[in-house]
């Protein structure tokens, strides 16, 4: 999966519950927070922390297993999961890549998202507040997710930020604003029909 699907990929939040540490704030938001829609700024740095490049978008989702991400200019991306299967689409390109829901879960940054097992794939820390934002470090336990680590940011129970290390070292930023917490989301935002001439590839 691409460094923005897996970024692209654990948000949103609630309002209330200060003084709650990083892991607590976590588990309240998978408990709490079933849907939702946020804007969000995103910036990946190369492993030699010299290269950068940002980007903007939107992001919805309703649990279980459907969220959407939209990549504005000008690199502009689709990542749509539908409850049983993951699409990305590149509109420039006219390709489309799709694989089933349960292949993109797993320890990743939409397992978070998800609602499951967090304590089957991941292994979970608190970390020291940070001008008002408590940080929950999680770890994941398989070697093949992709991942090195992803840290979640919460002030009270809203998530605030996203900090995600791949296997390469690359490191993606995601910051959330205008956070809508169990906001109503209309289904039609979760489907994904090809448009024509897209050049579709299954991934297993």
């Amino acid at each position: 999966m691409t460094a923005r699907a897996l970024a692209g990929v654990a948000l949103l939040a609630a309002a209330g519950l200060a003084q709650a540490d990083g892991v607590a704030s976590l588990q309240q938001f998978v408990t709490e927070v079933k849907s939702g829609r946020a804007t969000f700024n995103q910036t990946v740095t190369a492993p030699d922390g010299k290269r950068k490049k940002s980007t903007t978008g939107t992001f919805e989702f309703q649990r279980p297993n459907q969220f959407r991400f939209s990549y504005d200019k000008p690199a502009e991306q689709l990542i749509i999961g539908d409850g049983k299967k993951v699409w990305v689409y590149d509109p420039d390109l006219s390709q489309a890549s799709v694989r089933n829901m349960d292949q993109a879960l797993g320890a990743t940054p939409v397992a978070l998202l998800a609602g499951g097992d967090l304590s089957k794939d991941f292994t979970l820390k608190s970390q020291p507040a940070e001008q008002g934002v408590e940080w929950a470090l999680a770890t994941p336990k398989r070697s093949d997710s992709g991942l090195q680590s992803l840290r979640l940011g919460f002030r009270g129970r809203e998530l605030v930020a996203l900090e995600i290390v791949d296997a390469f070292g690359q490191r993606s930023v995601m910051q959330f604003n205008s956070v809508q917490v169990n906001a109503r989301v209309a289904p039609e935002r979760f489907r994904f029909d090809p448009p024509a001439g897209t050049d579709v590839m299954e991934q297993r």
